[in-house]
Formats: C-alpha cells, structure tokens, sequence
C-alpha cells in the first residue's frame, strides 16, 4: 500500500514536467490582427507576440548548454531573412539566442535560490535592413526548483529547561528548520522533525517541532542534564530527502521534592563559661538535596532547658543553624544545657506533601567548661560622696569583688593610676576601703572616676575591674570677685546721680541654693564726695556720681574700692577696685579722649616754632648721610698697614711678566725681606674677637724654615680673615726665582732639583693641602713617586 503511494507521486511529478516542457516548445509566434502596424511607408496589419512561460530546471550539471525554448515569428518562411535578438537579464552572459532558428539557450549552471525567474524582451528583425519586423515582446524564463537544500536551524543549538517531576507531555521547547527550496512546488520544503537521540525521556511533535516530556517522575537529584539530537528531514520524511540536526540541551529545574533531614539525631558541644555574649557555641545544618529557595530553611528551638540562655538563626548562604549565647554562662550555677532543635523548609509545594513532613528535629547537649575567671564586682558601678574640706586619710566608701570560681580565692584591691594620675586617693588591698591621699578641690575637679582592680592571690593574672565614681561636695572657700574687667568712664559734664556702671560679681563655689551677693563701698570710701553705690538686690551693682564739674586736668583717674559678699556659710568678701577715667564727651555723653598729658602740654611754643625744629632736625639728619655716604665711597683698605693685601685672585691680563725687575704689579718689598717683624693685621671696621701676639723677628735660620713659617703666617692669616671667600683661590706671593731671597716655588723644577728639602709636614696642614702633600711628599703614596 505504502509503495503504491510513492509511485503514483513521482507520476504525477512526471506528467507536471511533461506538460511545461510540451508548453515551452509551443512557444511560437501567432497572428491576431488587432491594430495596424506601419513600416517603411507600407501598410500592413500588427501581429502581436504570445508567450508561454519557459522553464528551466536548476542545477543543471551538462556539459552542453541546457535548451530553454525556441522563438519564432510568422513572418520567418525559413529562408533565412529574419533574425532574432534577445535583451534584459541574464541576455547574452547566460541565455543566449540562435539568431536564425530563435533556439535559446541557458549557458550557466541557474540556482534557483539565487534568482527565481529571469526577465527577458525578443525581436524579429529583418536581416537586410535590420528593421523590427515585429513589436518588441516580454517573455518570463521561471527556474525550476529541485530539492537541493536541506533543512538548517537557524536559531540551534537550543538550551531549554523544565520542572522535574513534570507529567508527559509537558512542553519544553519548539525548534524551527527552515529550507531554502520552493515551498509551492512538490516537498522539497516540506519538512518533518524526529528525534535522534534523547529517548525514552523525551519526544518531538513531527510537524511543529515541540518537544515534549515523554517518561514521567524525572528527578532532578537523580539526573540534571539531557542533551537531545533533533532531525528536521524534507521531502516529508521520505527517501531521498535532504535533513539537518540541532542539539537541544535540556536542564531540570529544581522543585521543593525533598524535605530536609538532619544528619544525626543528637549532637553535644564544648564550651568554656568564659565565653562572650552572642559568641557562637555550634553550627548545625539539616541537609536538603534541593537548591535555591527551596532548599531555605528556619531553625527554632522549641524546647529544653536553655532557651531563654542560647538562640539559634540561620545563615543565608549556607543554611546553618548559628547556635549562640545570649545570657553569660557560670559553671558553678549549670554545668550543661539540653536543647530540642527543628529545622523546616520555608517553602513547600503542596504537590508533594504526600513525600513526608518538610520538617526535622534534633537534639543539641552544651556543656558547659569551668574555667578560672576574674574576680566579679558586687556592683559594676559604685557612687561616693566626700567634701572638699575632707582630711587626707578620710573614708569614702568601700568595694567588694569575690572569686567566682569554686576554689573562692582571696581578693587583693589596687586603684588604676592611670586613672587618677594626681594620687589623690588610697585602697587598701585587703578590704578595699578607698579614703583620700592628698587635699580635694572641686573647683578643679568635680567628678573623679577612678578604676579599681581586684586580683586573686593564688592567681595575679586574673583581674577584675570595678569602676567607682567620687563625686566631690563643695564648701564655700572662693570668695567673690568682679564678673569681668570693667572700663569705666565719667564725663567731665556728668551730673549727679548719672550711672556710669552696672557691675555683677562671680563666685567659683556652687552652693545648692544658688548665689547670693551683696555689695557696698569700703569703709574708707564710703564717704567720698565723687562716687556712690546702689546694691540692686539682684546679684547687681550700680555705680553713680555724687557731683559734676570732674576735670581731668585735676585728676583723670579715680579708684573707688567695693566690697562684695556671698550668701554662704561663712560667708566669704573681697574687695575690687573699680577704676574710673575722666573723659571729654560729646553732646550724647560719649567719651571722645581720655587722656590727661593733652592739657600739661607747655604753652610756651607756638605751631611754627616746632615745625622749624623739626626741619632742622631733618636737616641734620641728611647732612650725617651725606658724610656716611662719602666715606664709603672713599676706597680705603681695610687694614691699617701701608702695605698692599698681597692675596689675588686669578686675573689673566695676556701679557708677560717682566720678570724679577718688574715691581708694578706686587710690592716685592715684603717679601723680599723676610727677616723683617710681620704685625698682626686689624681690621678697620671690624673689632678682631681674637688677639694674636706678634710675632718676634725673625732671625738668620735655614731656608726651608723661613719657608714653612713664611706659608703657616699666611694660612693664618687667611684662617681668621672674615672676608676670606670660603672657596679655594690662588695666593700670590710674589716669589721670584733663582737669585731672590726666598727662592722659586716653582713646582717645574723643584721635584727635579737636588733640594734636600723636606715636605712631609705638608700632610698635617689638613685636607687643603693634601694635593701639595701628594706632589712634594717624600711618602710610599706620593703621587709621582
């Protein structure tokens, strides 16, 4: 039955192809006489062109070139006097026309999926003239398909996924082929899709490619991943027909399936009673083969004997329950602790509450570890009183600390110093009552917050700490003073009566009833005739006059001493002076000058006579810079010696020398007699700070002698010369050779002389003359030896 389908397919395939190609070749010129034509002053009827479509298979793979389809025009009796031409697409490159017959021809292999039809215009032209003998006629050449494209996934390859545990038939995803054939002509688009490889678990839709669950109950803790092989097949699936594949990865999301459950059934833990509030005691996680938020959960204790003591919750990224402290352990009151744990999914899925309870219980057992701990405080803060007055040795108050431990170790007391730097209180170490080491004021200190320490005998290290605020009563030892420093001022017009100040009175004590000052005039001032003083009742004063007419040319100034005194017990005074100027004021009674010295002025001299003063001041004033100036300019040496400052520096002039005759350049003298006495030079403008004796004449000594004192006189010199540049120079002496008095320096022609000379002394002048060392020492490290 199957085959009898097939072959009555491909006949039909047969008889469609043999009656477009009995269509092409039918193509021919037939006459209608429509309208007429006119042509070459010739009256002749129009003939129009009727045209068949052509047809041409693609793909052709001949060696000749593939006959399309023939035109021909009524007008051609066959004896050659008509031709044809053909234009538009693909003329002459790849159709190509017999000109005497009107065969055409396809050149080039034609695909279809490039190009599906060509558009072509033919012509009958008269040979001889060249003339149409016919209107120009369009004609179409279709391409005829072939299934030479396979199917291709376009969008491949797929990744998909879907619940596990999902009924058959549940769709995961749809995959779509297309082929690039003619979809209007057979099957050669028409595609089909099967599945490969992915069975059982999976299947595929053979017209629309979904693909679909096919095995029920797939676990995704079993099996995560599968990767499925999809074939898209044309020609309807049949033989012979071209195909294309595609994977498709398809993954198992996760569903709450699994209820979580707790690896033991009981745990028990370690910890020492010295550990911290909120430290973490355990962590234990119940184990869910499920991810994401279905494997979340919620721990809770829900019963035992600590649960007001410990807490658990749960960490976000790994789902533990933090089991933690939340009240201070003690050994001595409980040794351990039993606690019944409970760990649940946050979210279930009804669909599987059928599986079990999503819930799990355990059991956690903490015992508690003695260890040795500090001594304990009976209170973590204590409040004391003491006055200010109080005697050194007087008893504050007393703390107490015990060992909490078994052993109840005795106790030793010592105050932090750091905490009260001054000394101002003691402790004794046996029963720690605190009194007072040095005299208390509350003025400077109010409040001392001192640190008692509390140390177990048989165990130093173990130190407990209390903390012991001392607050300080007052007493009434600060007399009162003025608030502030007042300027007070009366105007030469004041009247009587007038206020001229409003002054108040502070006092460092702080009695508890608050300050109550009273103020008055000292006995001595209180009947004076210039000021008055009105205690306000208010902590105030107001100072008045008694009088007018005050003038500062009588007195500027005036003191007027107050008594002020406070409310306590005893009451404590002082006495302030209130220091009052006598001003010039204008119309308002503001003080315009206060200064006396204005009106004792001598009225002798008049404005011109301290003007002419001052211009001859000034007069002599320039006249001694004039002089200054003078005598600077003057070129003096500096030394008080007729002789010149021998020292040089370099100076080229590009001359020569005229030898030993030539004395303009250099005083020679000096040189020239060495056994002369050399004075110690002075500066003119500066005091020398260092005197040194002059040195006696010299006498008739060698003159290697004469040499070496002659170059040391020199160097100290230069050594105590203020003005001396602080860099190296060249020092001129002067000295000539052969025949001088002093003989040559010259270094040309003294290392090659028979000098018995001796230089070695040069090395101790210091690094300066380390180069000349070097040069005329007579050391295994002389440089030209």
């Amino acid at each position: 039955m199957k085959l009898g389908k097939v072959e009555f397919c491909h006949f039909l395939q047969i008889l469609a192809l043999f009656l477009c190609l009995s269509g092409m070749n039918q193509a021919e010129l037939t006459r209608s006489r429509s309208k007429p034509y006119f042509q070459s002053g010739r009256t002749r009827t129009k003939r129009s062109w009727v045209w068949n479509q052509f047809f041409v298979l693609e793909e052709y793979m001949g060696t000749d070139p593939l006959y399309v389809g023939k035109l021909h025009s009524d007008v051609d009796k066959g004896d050659g006097s008509i031709k044809y031409i053909l234009s538009g697409e693909g003329a002459s490159s790849i159709f190509i026309i017999d000109e005497n017959t009107g065969d055409i021809h396809a050149t080039k292999r034609l695909d279809r999926e490039e190009q599906a039809y060509y558009t072509l215009r033919a012509q009958a032209l008269d040979r001889l003239t060249n003339k149409p003998v016919e209107p120009e006629s369009e004609f179409v050449i279709k391409i005829q398909d072939i299934n030479d494209n396979e199917p291709k996934f376009l969008d491949g390859p797929y990744t998909a996924g879907v619940p596990e545990m999902s009924p058959v038939g549940t769709s995961v995803v749809q995959v779509t082929a297309t082929d690039a054939d003619d979809p209007t002509y057979g099957n050669s688009a028409r595609v089909v899709y099967s599945i490969l490889q992915g069975q059982p678990y999976f299947s595929v839709e053979p017209k629309t490619g979904v693909i679909k669950t096919a095995l029920p109950n797939m676990d995704r803790e079993a099996k995560d991943q599968y990767l499925l092989v999809i074939q898209a097949k044309d020609m309807v699936g049949q033989n012979g027909g071209l195909s294309g594949t595609t994977s498709v990865t398809v993954t198992l999301t996760d569903v709450n399936d699994n209820p979580p459950r707790f690896p033991r059934r009981s745990y028990q833990y370690n910890v020492p009673e010295s550990l911290p509030v909120a430290s973490v005691v355990a962590r234990i996680k119940a184990a869910d083969a499920d991810v994401g938020p279905n494997a979340e959960m919620e721990y809770k204790i829900v019963d035992g004997d600590g649960l007001g003591v410990f807490k658990i919750s749960v960490d976000k990224d790994t789902q533990e329950g933090i089991i933690t402290i939340q009240k201070e352990l003690d050994f001595e009151a409980k040794t351990s602790y039993t606690l019944r744990i409970e760990a649940a999914n946050m979210h279930v899925d009804p669909r599987f509450l059928s599986l079990g309870p999503f819930s799990d219980m355990t059991t956690v057992k903490i015992i508690v570890e003695d260890v040795d701990e500090p001594p304990v405080f009976t209170s973590r803060l204590y409040s004391m009183v003491v006055s200010e007055a109080a005697k050194v040795g007087t008893i504050i108050g007393t703390v107490a600390a015990h060992d909490p431990d078994a052993s109840n170790s005795p106790v030793r007391y010592s105050i932090d110093r750091n905490t009260d730097l001054e000394r101002y209180f003691n402790i004794d170490a046996n029963s720690g009552v605190i009194t007072t080491a040095k005299f208390l004021d509350r003025e400077t200190n109010a409040v001392h917050n001192i640190t008692v320490l509390a140390m177990e005998s048989q165990n130093p290290a173990q130190i407990g700490r209390g903390y012991v605020a001392i607050t300080i009563l007052d007493i009434n030892d600060n007399a009162p003073e003025f608030a502030m420093e007042y300027e007070t001022t009366v105007c030469e017009n004041a009247q009587p009566g007038q206020v001229i100040q409003k002054i108040s009175a502070v006092d460092k004590d702080d009695p508890p009833n608050g300050h109550q000052f009273y103020f008055s005039l000292t006995a001595e001032a209180a009947n004076n005739h210039n000021f008055t003083l009105q205690d306000n009742k208010d902590n105030t004063a107001t100072v008045l006059t008694k009088r007018n007419g005050f003038r500062r040319q009588e007195q500027s100034v005036f003191y007027l001493p107050i008594f002020i005194v406070d409310s306590g017990s005893p009451s404590l005074s002082s006495t302030n002076t209130l220091t009052i100027r006598v001003c010039d004021c204008d119309a308002d009674g503001i003080a315009q000058t206060c200064n006396a010295e204005a009106y004792i002025l001598p009225a002798g001299l008049s404005t011109g006579a301290l003007i002419a003063i001052l211009a001859c001041v000034l007069t002599l004033l320039v006249l001694v810079l004039l002089i200054v100036t003078m005598r600077r300019r003057k070129k003096e040496p500096l030394i008080f010696d007729e002789e010149r400052d021998i020292r040089e520096n370099i100076v080229r002039y590009d001359d020569e020398g005229g030898g030993e005759e030539d004395t303009e350049a250099f005083d020679m003298a000096a040189l020239r007699n060495l056994n002369i006495m050399r004075d110690t030079k002075t500066r003119r403008d500066v005091t020398p700070e260092i005197q040194f004796l002059s040195r006696p004449t010299f006498k008739s000594i060698p003159d290697n002698v004469i040499f070496r004192e002659f170059i040391w006189e020199r160097l100290k010199e230069a050594d105590v010369d203020p003005c001396a540049p602080p860099y190296d120079s060249l020092q001129t002496y002067a000295f000539e050779g052969n025949g001088s008095v002093a003989e040559s320096l010259s270094s040309l022609d003294s290392i090659s002389s028979n000098s018995d000379q001796n230089y070695d002394y040069l090395s101790d002048w210091g690094p300066r003359f380390k180069r000349l060392a070097d040069m005329y020492g007579t050391g295994p490290d002389c440089l030209y030896s």
